[in-house]
């Protein structure tokens, strides 16, 4: 599923500049982010565990539980990133189930990295 074809129309995006930070682990997260231009880094204890590019999901851990971030996100370059409040989140996942699938997959490929990295 292309994520940044499914959600081209969508104006109001989150600039990022080169080397800035998108969200700190620790951090109280409610919000999961698409990232519609540029890469990031995913940092995990201090080591970057993937390099995100346009149509990545970040952050979706905060629509499953009421955790902290587990994960740190810096821009690698320019980047823009849709928002996805909770709200919106459980509409997509109950009226779009090509997106639900999209996003379990997500979850069980950084869960099989992180598993080959450990």
């Amino acid at each position: 599923m292309n994520l940044v074809q499914l959600f081209h129309h969508e104006a109001d995006l989150l600039e990022i500049a080169a080397g800035q930070t998108l969200f700190s682990t620790g951090e109280k997260g409610d919000l999961m982010y698409i990232l519609m231009s540029g890469t990031a880094e995913i940092i995990v204890h201090g080591k970057v565990v993937e390099n995100a590019e346009a149509g990545a999901i970040v952050g979706e851990l905060a629509m499953i539980d009421d955790l902290t971030r587990s994960a740190t996100v810096v821009a690698k370059s320019d980047c823009k990133f849709l928002q996805i409040e909770r709200k919106r989140f459980n509409f997509l996942i109950q009226q779009t189930p090509h997106f639900a699938l999209h996003f379990m997959r997500v979850m069980a490929d950084r869960l099989r990295k992180t598993d080959e990295f450990l």
